[in-house]
């Protein structure tokens, strides 16, 4: 070309190169193409304009949905879209390969994307070439949904930042996996390593609380939100000249630094780098950018449930108490299992309060109802009320019925829809006398362990739940630990996690009682594991296994000369298990009580005949004093001696001073049977005036069979 002569136009420049031009604005639906770029779609060689649904009959339907993931991709990413196409003829054949370059922006008003680009013919490489091997195929796009299907629902399922770098370290590309990889985060005005995978531990370091304006990769991703392509350790020397002597001695030949954005904010990059060669094609680059966002969306669930379990954890450790300092002549064991939902603190709660007096202090348990915020805090509520009450020096009854009509004002200055109430069972305990007044309030009885492993509840006069009824009374119940015994105390979760009832739920936390040897700290994670851990599987109960409820379990017991629990049965004197049990007047229901009580203290006697007269025995006792006296009846039931030798004495107490004699009952007669079932039933027995009152008492010998008494009283 002379010296000022005028340049050729555009066009006929492309044209002369057999290329073809064309625009294509997603907001009229319309493509227009100059005439080569009709010649290579397989049209008549002239300009023309053509419609969306035209254009795509031209192409092979897999690269036309290849072209938008393109152009969204660098639209993200402010760089050339570049795209493999094959043209197809009206028989669906493909005539010819072209490559196609464009510049692709989006409108966000119209939210339409608006490309002028370049056609250009490309011939297809062979079967094993190098460019065979990075050419877009149909197998190499299965592969690479099929990689993103798994990636996807792998890092949707961890649940930690720390599953989520294995995850990604785990992660095998197809065709292109990086050997290194490591995410950085934001902490201020600096870069952090959240984790890193392929360098060896401390190679992070220089890397480590780097100035977001340092001249790095990773900091110019951050600051700008578009990822860094780096193929080659030219291109890196070239655009990064202070960091590069940093990232020289890993050996990589290329990098790919792409932004971890969530709802529109970078908080941090990714960082995927090779030992060998990558172009980053357009295909290689929608993975990469289509993993970083599964990335970050991974981090920021993982980052979110662990800021929750910190500070659930952190209102767990505040709301539950320690269980304070040592008492002498008594161990204490507490456990808190979680399992409602995704809040680690329920309503569920246990404490022990030291009260006013010599070394004497109160254990208290209880559950509000419902496994959300509100149970939550009602129920920090409700241990402070509790613990205020009982400081002040009130007795059992009276720091419940407080306790109520304070959650009973709760409800009423709340919300009228979400009324809640709680259960409680409030203990004194006298460590020296082991003296248990006990008042309870809706929630379970305690339970006893003896110290030979047997096991007994206790029954107790209770009230109503707390917050029902501000003016209920709760009647409290004296109890006597023995040296050698532990107490249980324990929420409905306990007993029904795993799908059991009360009944199914206790049959197994008795067998556990009874059969550990162990410490009380050894016996309260044997309970937790029987009901939540694995093993727990094995024994479901007849319903639906829901584990929704959470677990409260107080374990205290009262040292004997030999220690505490089973171990400490090893005889210093003839073993003995007894249990006691006022029945009122006005409480003929407790005779039913008596009757199971008396049924566990026998659980392990041999002959099931003896054990069924003996529960008639003191059920004739009983009746006869709540019938025949105004006196309220005293139940104390003693078995002693060793297995084989054993004898149960029974004796109910009252304070009238009519002694009972035998009657002659005719046949229709309702009563008066009563000595003469003693007679026939029991080995031996009698009457004891007291100085106000009288006891009746009976005993059965323990027979050598599971068959009836051979006492001299059996028939």
């Amino acid at each position: 070309m002379r010296a000022g002569e005028s340049l050729p136009a555009v066009g006929e420049v492309l044209a002369s190169l057999a290329t073809g031009l064309w625009h294509w604005s997603t907001a009229t639906g319309q493509v227009t193409v100059d005439a080569e770029a009709a010649r290579l779609l397989g049209l008549p060689a002239e300009g023309t304009v053509l419609s969306e649904a035209q254009t795509r009959a031209r192409l092979h339907p897999v690269d036309w949905n290849e072209i938008t993931g393109v152009i969204q991709l660098a639209v993200a990413e402010g760089t050339l879209a570049e795209v493999r196409i094959r043209i197809m003829d009206e028989q669906g054949r493909i005539i010819r390969v072209v490559r196609s370059r464009s510049k692709p922006s989006f409108d966000p008003e119209k939210r339409a994307y608006e490309l002028i680009g370049t056609l250009q013919e490309v011939t297809e490489p062979r079967p094993g070439t190098p460019a065979g091997r990075t050419a877009v195929t149909g197998d190499w796009r299965r592969s690479r949904e099929a990689f993103l299907l798994d990636a996807g629902r792998a890092l949707a399922e961890a649940r930690s930042t720390e599953e989520v770098l294995r995850v990604a370290a785990g992660l095998a590309m197809p065709g292109f996996s990086p050997d290194g990889l490591a995410v950085f985060g934001v902490d201020g005005d600096r870069l952090t390593i959240i984790g890193h995978h392929g360098q060896q531990p401390g190679d992070e370091e220089p890397f480590t609380h780097m100035p977001v304006e340092t001249d790095y990769p990773a900091a110019e991703v951050v600051r700008t939100g578009r990822a860094v392509y780096l193929s080659s350790p030219g291109q890196y020397k070239e655009r990064y000249p202070l960091t590069w002597p940093m990232a020289a001695h890993f050996g990589r030949e290329s990098w790919a630094f792409l932004p971890l954005t969530v709802a529109g904010r970078t908080m941090g990059a990714w960082m995927a780098a090779f030992t060998h060669p990558v172009a980053f094609t357009p295909d290689e680059r929608s993975v990469l950018t289509t993993v970083a966002r599964m990335l970050a969306q991974a981090l920021t669930r993982a980052g979110a449930a662990e800021t929750q379990r910190e500070l659930t954890d952190g209102l767990q450790r505040s709301m539950l108490p320690t269980l304070g300092p040592e008492i002498p002549g008594m161990t204490l064991a507490a456990r808190y299992i979680p399992t409602g939902g995704g809040l680690q603190v329920g309503g569920d709660w246990y404490d022990m309060i030291p009260l006013p007096g010599e070394g004497r202090f109160a254990l208290v348990i209880g559950d509000v109802q419902g496994h959300d915020v509100r149970a939550a805090g009602l129920m920090g509520q409700l241990r402070i009320a509790l613990r205020a009450y009982a400081a002040e020096g009130h007795r059992p009854d009276a720091v419940l019925s407080r306790a109520s009509g304070f959650l009973h004002g709760i409800n009423q200055a709340g919300d009228d829809t979400d009324l809640r109430f709680a259960t409680c069972l409030y203990i004194e305990v006298d460590p020296v006398t082991g003296v248990l007044e006990t008042a309870r309030a809706g929630h379970l009885d305690p339970a006893v362990r003896m110290a030979d492993g047997t096991v007994m509840v206790r029954s107790t006069a209770g009230g109503l739940p707390l917050g029902i009824d501000p003016t209920a009374d709760y009647p409290t119940t004296r109890l006597t630990l023995e040296p050698g015994e532990a107490l249980l105390l324990c929420t409905d979760g306990l007993l029904e996690t795993g799908g059991h009832d009360l009944d199914t739920g206790w049959s197994r936390v008795r067998a556990i009682l009874e059969g550990h040897e162990g410490d009380l700290e050894a016996l309260a994670d044997a309970l937790v594991q029987a009901v939540h851990g694995p093993s727990s599987h094995h024994t479901p109960g007849p319903l639906a296994d829901r584990r929704g409820d959470d677990i409260a379990v107080l374990l205290l017991c009262r040292h004997s000369a030999a220690g505490c629990g089973p171990a400490a049965a090893v005889p210093v004197r003839t073993p003995v298990r007894r249990t006691m049990l006022t029945v009122a007047q006005a409480e003929p229901e407790r005779v039913a009580v008596g009757r199971q009580q008396l049924r566990e203290l026998l659980h392990d006697w041999p002959s099931t005949d003896q054990v069924d007269s003996a529960v008639l025995l003191l059920s004739e006792s009983l009746t006869n004093v709540l019938v025949h006296t105004d006196a309220d009846a005293l139940l104390v039931a003693e078995v002693t001696g060793v297995p084989g030798e054993r004898r149960i004495r029974v004796e109910v107490t009252d304070t009238s001073d009519d002694l009972p004699h035998r009657r002659r009952p005719g046949e229709l007669a309702s009563s008066g049977r009563g000595l003469v079932l003693v007679e026939l039933l029991a080995d031996s027995w009698g009457v004891s005036p007291r100085g106000e009152g009288k006891t009746i008492w009976f005993e059965l010998y323990e027979a050598d069979g599971a068959g009836g008494s051979d006492g001299p009283g059996a028939p």
